[in-house]
């Protein structure tokens, strides 16, 4: 295997826009290849295979779409209120939103996860990393509610944004006067967060 880190990753970023752009089906090492403007058989030198850059665009997009650790740290300094937690939910958003290729190609990791025994496990893995990451943090900043309601929170942000992401026009006017989406976004942290 090819050891340029800094090429390795343009490959990997690049498989990041063939992958939401045309799908796991069109994620080949030629479109990697041509998508990062290498030579063709550029991306077969550093990758042992098809499933081996698909569990390295995972990782690479939980970096991508990681928050900035200065957001939260200056969020922290908030009093430990649904408001905050709605500032959280916002951030995620506009996250997703700076980087939609990014979270298009999430959203396709977990359709071939689905399609893939051998993804499956290793994508469920990071996915409930997530999760549970999301619940600690939760617990140990002192935020309002509990396990479940970080759950039902992740459970409908991940609506929010499949559908805001994928078909926006959906959500327009489903609920009048509610913009699109920080409108659902103050709506459902109402909704699922308790006030203390």
């Amino acid at each position: 295997m090819a050891g340029n880190p800094e090429r390795r990753a343009a490959l990997v970023d690049a498989g990041v826009e063939v992958l939401a752009r045309q799908g796991a089906r069109g994620l080949t090492f030629r479109a990697v290849d041509a998508e990062a403007g290498v030579p063709v058989g550029t991306a077969s030198n550093y990758f042992t295979g098809r499933d081996d850059l698909l569990r390295q665009i995972d990782t690479r997009l939980h970096v991508r779409l990681a928050p900035d650790p200065d957001v939260i740290a200056g969020l922290l300094a908030r009093p430990k209120d649904r408001s905050l937690v709605t500032a959280f939910m916002h951030d995620l958003m506009a996250r997703a939103t700076r980087d939609r290729t990014g979270y298009l190609a999430m959203l396709e990791m977990r359709l071939e996860a689905s399609r893939h025994p051998e993804l499956r496990s290793s994508f469920t893995k990071s996915v409930r990393g997530d999760l549970d990451e999301a619940i600690e943090f939760h617990r140990g900043a002192g935020l309002p509610g509990g396990d479940e309601v970080v759950t039902v929170l992740y459970l409908a942000m991940l609506g929010l944004l499949l559908e805001h992401l994928t078909l926006p026009d959906v959500l327009e006017g489903v609920l009048p006067g509610v913009g699109v989406p920080d409108g659902l976004v103050e709506r459902i942290a109402e909704t699922i967060v308790p006030e203390k």
